[in-house]
Order: C-alpha cells, then sequence, then structure tokens
C-alpha cells in the first residue's frame, strides 16, 4: 500500500497534537485496542513493551494505548522514557510481539505521537498500518462496541524499568570494541529521551563527556536545541577551544544524530554517510559497495563517494523508505542527512542515534583522523529547504502552476543540480529543496516554486 492511502500513519507513525484526533482520551485507548487485535491475530499470548520520551503529554497517551492493549488481553511491559530505537531492541531482544514509543521526534512539545514496531524490531509495513486504520475508524464510529471490555495483564515477566533499559544500554556498549576513554564530546541530548539513557552509556564507556540540554520539564524537548538546532551544539564547541573532539546532538526520540567538529563546524547525515560508507569499503563490510540516501541527500555526497568507487541508491524520504530498500538490495549502510543511520553490519533494525555516536567515535579512533579530517572532502551543492504550510495535500501533478514552476527550475538547473519537492509524512507541509551552484540561483527557483505553492495551495 502507498504511503497516500493511509489517513491516519504518515512515515513515522500517527502525529497530531496531543489531546486533538487523533490523539484524544477515547482515539488513544482505541488505537491500542486496534493494536492489540493486529497482535492476538499473530499470538494468542501477546506481549508489548511501551516507552516515551519527556514531553509532559506523554505519560497519559502511554497509559490510554497501554489500557487498550489490555483490554484485549495483551500484557504490556512499561520501559519508561527510552529512545524509539530502545523500545526497538526491547522488542526483539525479548521475543515481545510489539514495541510502542509514544514520541512526536524533533517536533514541537504540544504535538506527539504513537509508533510501533513489530516483533523483529522493524517498523510496522504500510499495509498493516492501514489495516489497523480501518479497525479505528470501525470503533470511532461505534464506541460503545468498545467500552467496558476489560482484561487483566498477566503479572509482569521483565525487568522494570531501569532494567529494561539498562538491559538497552548494555547492548548497545558491545556494539563497539574500541576503547573510548580518550574521546572528549560535548552532547547535547535536546532534552529528550537521550537523558535517560545517554549519561550511563557514556560513563559506561569511559567517554570523557559533557552534556547540554539534558534537564527535560515537559516543555522544553528541542526548544532551541538537539538536532533540530545543531548550531547550539556547535557553537558551544567552537567556544570552548580544544576542549572538545567532536560533539553530538540528538533528537527528541534519540533515533537520530548529527555532529560538529573540533572546529564547531556540522556534520549533517550526508557527511556521516560518507565516512561511515569509506570505513566500511575498506574493511570489506560495505555489500554491494553501495549506500542508500533518500532524495533529500546532497549531490556533493554522490559525487564524493562515487570518487571512493561507491554507488548511492536514493529511496523515498523516511527512514522505513531507506530499510525497505537496504533489505530490498542487500545494502549494509543507509540514512538521511537528518541524521537517520541504519547499519545493517549488525543486530540494529532502526536508526539510533546512540549507536551512531559510537560508531563514528569509533571511526575517528581507528583511522586516526579528526572529525573534521574525515569528512573534510564532501563539497555541498548550496541546498534550501523551504516548508510551505498546506490545507491539503493535492498531488502536484495535478496543480498546473506548481508542475510549470518545478518543469522550469529544472530546465534552468539543467542537470547542474536538484529539484525535489515533496508532502511531510508527519505535517501539513509542502517541502521544497533545490540544490544548484550558485547560491543565488538555488534561492531564487526555492522561491518560484514555494510560492506557486503558496498561492495555490497555501493556508
Amino acid at each position: 500500500m502507498s504511503q497516500q492511502t493511509r489517513q491516519l500513519f504518515g512515515t513515522d507513525g500517527i502525529r497530531g497534537v496531543a489531546g486533538e484526533f487523533p490523539l484524544t482520551t477515547q482515539s488513544t485507548y482505541l488505537i491500542g485496542r486496534a493494536l492489540g487485535h493486529d497482535l492476538i491475530r499473530s499470538t494468542r499470548t501477546a506481549q508489548a513493551v511501551i516507552g516515551q520520551d519527556t514531553r509532559e503529554s506523554s505519560r497519559w497517551i502511554a497509559d490510554r494505548v497501554a489500557a487498550g492493549l489490555v483490554s484485549v488481553s495483551v500484557e504490556v511491559h512499561s520501559a519508561g522514557v527510552i529512545t524509539t530505537p530502545g523500545v526497538a531492541y526491547l522488542a526483539r531482544s525479548r521475543g515481545l510481539a510489539a514495541g510502542v514509543v509514544i514520541s512526536a521526534s524533533h517536533n514541537p512539545w504540544t504535538d506527539n505521537g504513537i509508533k510501533v514496531f513489530s516483533g523483529d524490531g522493524y517498523k510496522l509495513t504500510d499495509a498493516r498500518e492501514l489495516a489497523m486504520e480501518k479497525e479505528i475508524f470501525a470503533l470511532l464510529q461505534n464506541p460503545a462496541a468498545a467500552e467496558g471490555v476489560t482484561g487483566t495483564a498477566p503479572a509482569p515477566s521483565l525487568p522494570g524499568e531501569a532494567g529494561l533499559r539498562h538491559a538497552y544500554i548494555e547492548w548497545l556498549a558491545g556494539s563497539v570494541s574500541s576503547d573510548l576513554s580518550k574521546m572528549r564530546v560535548l552532547v547535547d541530548c535536546a532534552n529528550g529521551a537521550a537523558t535517560a539513557e545517554a549519561p550511563e552509556l557514556f560513563r559506561r564507556m569511559g567517554i570523557q563527556a559533557t552534556f547540554m540540554q539534558g534537564a527535560p520539564d515537559g516543555k522544553n524537548i528541542n526548544e532551541g536545541c538537539g538536532a533540530l538546532h545543531p548550531e547550539t551544539l556547535a557553537a558551544a564547541v567552537a567556544e570552548s577551544e580544544g576542549r572538545f573532539d567532536l560533539g553530538v546532538t540528538f533528537d527528541g526520540d534519540a533515533d537520530r544524530a548529527l555532529f560538529c567538529d573540533a572546529h564547531g563546524r556540522v556534520v549533517n547525515g550526508d557527511g556521516v554517510l560518507l565516512i561511515a560508507a569509506r570505513d566500511l569499503h575498506s574493511r570489506g563490510k560495505l555489500n554491494g559497495e553501495m549506500v542508500v540516501a533518500t532524495t533529500m541527500s546532497n549531490m556533493g555526497l554522490e559525487i564524493a563517494l562515487k570518487r571512493s568507487h561507491i554507488s548511492m541508491l536514493r529511496a523515498n524520504v523516511g527512514d522505513k523508505y531507506v530499510l525497505e530498500e537496504m533489505l530490498k538490495t542487500g545494502a549494509t549502510l543507509g540514512g538521511e542527512q537528518s541524521g537517520h543511520i541504519l547499519f545493517r553490519d549488525g543486530e540494529a533494525t532502526t536508526g539510533d542515534g546512540l549507536l551512531t555516536a559510537l560508531r563514528v567515535m569509533d571511526m575517528v579512533l581507528r583511522s586516526g583522523r579528526s572529525l573534521a579530517e574525515l569528512a573534510g572532502d564532501l563539497k555541498v551543492f548550496p541546498q534550501k529547504i523551504q516548508n510551505v504550510r498546506v490545507r491539503e495535500k493535492v498531488p502536484f501533478s495535478q496543480v498546473p502552476e506548481i508542475q510549470r514552476a518545478i518543469e522550469a527550475a529544472e530546465r534552468e538547473l539543467d542537470g547542474n543540480g536538484r529539484v525535489v519537492v515533496r508532502y511531510s509524512g508527519t505535517e501539513a507541509l509542502a517541502r521544497v529543496m533545490v540544490e544548484a551552484e550558485s547560491e543565488e540561483k538555488m534561492k531564487a527557483l526555492t522561491a518560484v516554486i514555494a510560492g506557486a505553492i503558496q498561492k495555490a495551495l497555501g493556508v
């Protein structure tokens, strides 16, 4: 099923404003019931783990989803505040039917979301999400059918919240073999889920880490910090005058990470993909000598990889679609410019910011080169991404004035740049991305296309 056919699920689960549909007290309970029925169809004694980020709405949404699961006799275990990939790991390693995460990732604190991993640690397929949607809407039309149904979860058989988080941390610690105790790192936890694991993990690895944005209050997640604002970390590293080897910053649920070098220059997901691809290639672990990126990755990455005799495939935006392409082609490395990096040379099944941070430090130490040196030859084409809020997501091909603006831009670039216009999978936004050899041309073409979208579909 294509993502356009789904109404509730976007590229990364269900998202919205907490307290408004589809994240009301009723709908979150019914989402839990629909998921529970999906799990019970697969196994009669289904168990699930649920985790959350630090938003003030995350606890009550987690409780409502858990109540819906329990109402159809799914046993639910809470991991408390934990990263999204931590839940994926627990679902897979504990042999559970599913892992549920309450988080809206990089969105503002007023938003929240529900994303689900199956028992193998992978995000649900589009077809499975669509089947759940049908049941959710059927329950919404007949809420009386869901009233008064109760179920009792069996006695917990897994460790408590602290034990589950510790198990995830131990798995991460075993993912790299280098002694990281020489690394001096500034860490921005985005006042999000990373605050629950990053300090313990970095202490466990002996990393000389200093933490910032690690005091969540329910409303400050991603606020002027984290992977959404890497300039905050970069400025702090630059001002430290050589105190740190690098900086790492996570998003709200820590499934992605961005970096800065010792001089405070940001290294995004494209830079990490280049460094990791060359490292795996040098050790004979880059299957097919290829990397899976997305339509948003810069042309500069493609050119730099080609110099190292590595090809780049492009998938749709969304780490689940990157993973689909990786599984189809057998690629061992993929990711997004935004910092989702998928390493398939180990056991990871989703992007994991903490794992990416350890892997990058490991590469720096083994290479004997700084992060700046490793990413130094990535020459980035000027790129601009402009968001336009829209009333509805009409296919661009069906709006002549938008289609004309896109085609005119592509003719003007004549192969020396790229135009990507798409809708966000999680928000009512159109995203216009233009790459060109000159910044002036990039800005001009972006403005023309964004203006056409605003005029035809803007709020």
